[in-house]
């Protein structure tokens, strides 16, 4: 992950494309047994819930844009709290029936019981995570990108070489860090916050040179949260699998499958790629550092 980002013209997302319930079939007589089996473990119903008739997400608090609006997962808005509710309503739950819990970044992926059915906060698939829990398949392809103050040393840098010197900031535990350690590999040790915010706060101070956040933060960042920064370039955190976020689940989870259902049928049926191009779409235009 990296976290918050762009202004963009935030729309409501229309509440019956992120609501409604997948169609069930009138009949399951071509299905075979296998399909039958897995359509109806896989209803309402039949879900292992962590509270009763109730669809449970867990996200971080203060929830930032783009991801959500307002810092309100409930209203729908933002990125991540449209794609949750698309995701519900694939597994029959109206909004009435999605509650939202509190979930701090590096707990959500951390070994152990979980309080919500699934969580959605900018966490990146990687393999050692996935050994504690369990990943829907992705959702969004990350960039990383790197934001300095204009007029700054490293401002118009045009490659990751031009950086090898900057005083990077980065959030502990994310694949922002692991991107700078990796990718731009600085000559000095990166600064390391516990939140995203310290980072952020440590470039306004001009305390680093830069920050490394995923992209869409980035446009955030320099759009509302430090005057006069500005969005240096993009660049990708790995050297060949496409790095995405996943809806993190409790190691073992019943749900998994289900969720995967969800999760590929609002790809296929292009309701991901509008969400993104709702909430996301300034994104594409920073320039790519090699």
């Amino acid at each position: 992950m990296a976290r918050p980002s762009m202004l963009l013209a935030f729309g409501a997302l229309a509440a019956a494309v992120a609501c409604a319930p997948v169609d069930t079939p009138s009949s399951t007589a071509s299905l075979s047994p296998t399909a039958s089996a897995a359509s109806t473990a896989c209803t309402k119903d039949q879900l292992k819930l962590v509270n009763a008739g109730k669809l449970t997400i867990g996200t971080d608090k203060p929830a930032f844009e783009p991801w959500f609006k307002d810092d309100d997962p409930s209203n729908g808005q933002g990125f991540e709290s449209a794609v949750a509710f698309a995701v519900a309503g694939e597994l029959g739950f109206d909004r009435s029936e999605v509650q939202w819990s509190t979930v701090k970044f590096d707990s959500s992926f951390a070994p152990g019981a979980k309080q919500f059915d699934f969580d959605i906060n900018e966490v990146s698939i990687t393999p050692d995570r996935a050994n504690a829990v369990d990943f829907s398949h992705g959702y969004y392809t990350v960039r990383q990108a790197v934001v300095a103050m204009e007029g700054g040393k490293f401002a118009a840098a045009k490659s990751l070489a031009e950086l090898k010197d900057a005083k990077i900031g980065v959030q502990v535990g994310t694949t922002s860090l692991n991107a700078v350690k990796e990718v731009i590999k600085p000559a000095n040790d990166p600064n390391v916050y516990t939140d995203q915010i310290d980072a952020i706060n440590a470039l306004k101070n001009k305390q680093v040179d830069a920050i490394v956040v995923d992209l869409p933060t980035a446009f955030y960042v320099t759009a509302a949260q430090v005057e006069k920064s500005k969005i240096v370039g993009q660049f990708s955190s790995t050297g060949g699998t496409p790095e995405e976020f996943g809806l993190v689940m409790e190691k073992g989870s019943a749900l998994k499958p289900c969720v995967d259902k969800a999760v590929d049928a609002l790809k296929s049926k292009g309701e991901l790629a509008k969400i993104e191009q709702q909430w996301l779409s300034a994104a594409a235009g920073a320039p790519e550092l090699k």
